[in-house]
């Protein structure tokens, strides 16, 4: 049977990817949370042993992806692709990462929802047969974002509280086409949606109408209803995100309120702390890949819908007074 993609922007995959393995590392904040009893490797300092944020947020990118294919059963060579990204410039933490891998790569940018961007190209890849196996990943560190898109650490600035905790983590998958694992059978790629929110500090707001529009139009691509899936999973829109999308998606008709967890809202032991929870492309890449991918090997969850979340915005877009596009892109996973 034939794969279909349904008014260009939802995937059905007819060979049944699968998920075989996944692998998390995760800083000492973020294991005192939900995720702790899960993830793969605990730190107990979020510098990993380097001298600088950024190296030791490749270095929990390399880690992660390197535990996915050892808890696979596999060697490096055995992989035919890696797709990752993360929030940096020009991607660094991915593209170092990969020089050390030697496979193939092919780098991706979807800020906080490369989680789910990369297993949907990932799963495309090998469900076409062009790949056996391919993994899926990415991460964030707290003091690397902080310094890139909003102030320095050292500047002390008071944290407003709309605002939400980047997670120090890295998760990856990996995606084969065969062997006992999760199904990946389909996905709806996102579209970039801005409603004009300019508060650099409010991702949640920015987020969730992309968050809200994919998981709508996945939907009705598929005649599936939210009554469907045992839990559907959005990326880091936090507290306040996660209340405006189930508005935004009341108002069309959907209900999303029984089973909808969003993994920033979940992430940290006690969100006051936090503020509005977590963010980052490690957020749902650490939930997803430990938590959530547990609740479905034990069978507690048989069907998840996966929506991460990111915004598109720089630096240099921000300082320039433009609103923040965002995107979300949904993977859809069965035991």
């Amino acid at each position: 049977m034939s794969s279909k993609l349904y008014n260009g922007h939802t995937l059905i995959f007819r060979n049944a990817p699968r998920i075989i393995a996944t692998g998390t590392i995760a800083g000492p904040k973020e294991c005192a949370g939900i995720v702790g009893e899960f993830v793969d490797r605990q730190l107990s300092d979020d510098m990993f042993g380097e001298d600088t944020f950024e190296k030791a947020e490749c270095k929990m990118l390399s880690t992660a992806i390197d535990t996915a294919i050892e808890n696979a059963g596999l060697k490096r060579s055995d992989i035919d692709v890696l797709f990752s990204g993360d929030l940096l410039n020009q991607i660094i933490s991915a593209s170092f990462a990969a020089r050390d891998f030697d496979i193939p790569f092919l780098g991706v940018y979807s800020a906080c929802s490369t989680m789910s961007e990369s297993m949907l190209l990932a799963a495309a890849m090998v469900n076409a047969g062009y790949a056996k196996r391919a993994v899926a990943a990415t991460g964030s560190h707290f003091a690397s974002a902080e310094r890139q898109y909003r102030y320095p650490l050292e500047q002390g600035t008071t944290r407003p509280p709309q605002s939400q905790w980047t997670v120090t983590g890295a998760g990856g998958c990996v995606i084969a086409d065969k062997g006992e694992g999760i199904s990946i059978v389909g996905g709806t790629i996102g579209k970039v949606v801005d409603f004009g929110v300019t508060d650099v500090n409010n991702m949640g707001a920015a987020m969730a109408p992309a968050c809200a529009d994919t998981l709508m139009r996945h939907f009705r691509d598929t005649g599936t209803s939210p009554d469907d899936y045992d839990m559907i999973v959005s990326g880091d829109l936090g507290a306040l995100g996660s209340r405006i999308l189930k508005d935004l998606t009341w108002e069309k008709g959907y209900d999303i309120s029984r089973n909808h967890v969003d993994c920033g809202e979940i992430v940290y032991k006690v969100i006051e702390d936090e503020f509005q929870g977590g963010s980052g492309a490690g957020c749902s890449a650490v939930v997803f890949n430990s938590y959530i991918m547990a609740k479905l090997i034990s069978g507690q969850f048989s069907r998840v819908l996966f929506a991460a979340t990111g915004a598109l915005l720089s630096t240099v877009s921000s300082g320039q007074g433009e609103s923040i596009p965002c995107i979300s892109h949904a993977v859809e996973l069965r035991r």
